[in-house]
């Protein structure tokens, strides 16, 4: 029973592998994490929810013939304006679709397939780092799905040079030594063929 005012519970975008040990999944997924610069197998998850979702839909559709194929329409016209499927594409190629077809639309893939950044890793950066934008605003999520219009307007929010290493805002400032001051030895240590002298021992005299 819910009540008035209890917290909406919130859905996973995605669903787990039954079998987690799989070898040829994991090789899967870490190839496609190195290929689109992912955080984590979880968004390849969210990516397949979303393929299985459009192909549930399309075979329903398709289930139903030719009165189906009008009901999909809507369907199509999502996938189509989102740049998944081709203007010219029809119900059955939804059934087609694989998960790189939805990992292309992300907006971390669309801006290093657009040369804004050198790779996807870099691409992830000048997105969460707030170095890109959409039509003129600024968007930080890499996981933004890039409609076909939107492609041509993903550009720079503010200047950036791609060739140096953009810095990480959380990450701590290393230590800096002040300039002619050499760093303390970690243990005393003598120089070799130099006497060594006791505290308070006289010294020696020579005849």
């Amino acid at each position: 029973m819910i009540l008035m005012g209890d917290p909406r519970k919130l859905r996973n975008k995605y669903e787990s592998p039954r079998k987690v040990w799989d070898a040829d999944r994991i090789k899967r997924d870490k190839g496609l994490t190195a290929t689109y610069g992912l955080k984590n197998t979880r968004e390849i998850w969210v990516a397949l929810a979303q393929l299985k979702k459009a192909r549930s839909g399309a075979m329903k559709y398709l289930s139903l013939g030719e009165a189906g194929r009008e009901k999909g329409g809507p369907l199509m016209e999502r996938l189509i304006k989102l740049g998944i499927v081709p203007p010219e594409g029809k119900l059955d190629d939804v059934l087609a679709l694989s998960v790189e077809n939805f990992l292309d639309r992300r907006l971390q893939t669309r801006v290093m397939k657009k040369g804004l950044a050198r790779t996807a890793r870099q691409a992830r950066q000048l997105v969460t780092h707030g170095f890109i934008a959409v039509g003129g605003k600024c968007v930080t999520i890499p996981s933004y799905v890039v409609s076909v219009k939107e492609d041509q307007l993903v550009s720079y929010y503010k200047a950036v040079d791609i060739s140096v290493h953009v810095a990480d805002k959380n990450a701590k400032p290393a230590p800096k030594e002040e300039a002619g001051e050499a760093p303390a030895p970690s243990d005393a240590k003598h120089l070799e063929g130099q006497p060594t002298q006791s505290a308070g021992a006289p010294e020696a005299k020579t005849a």
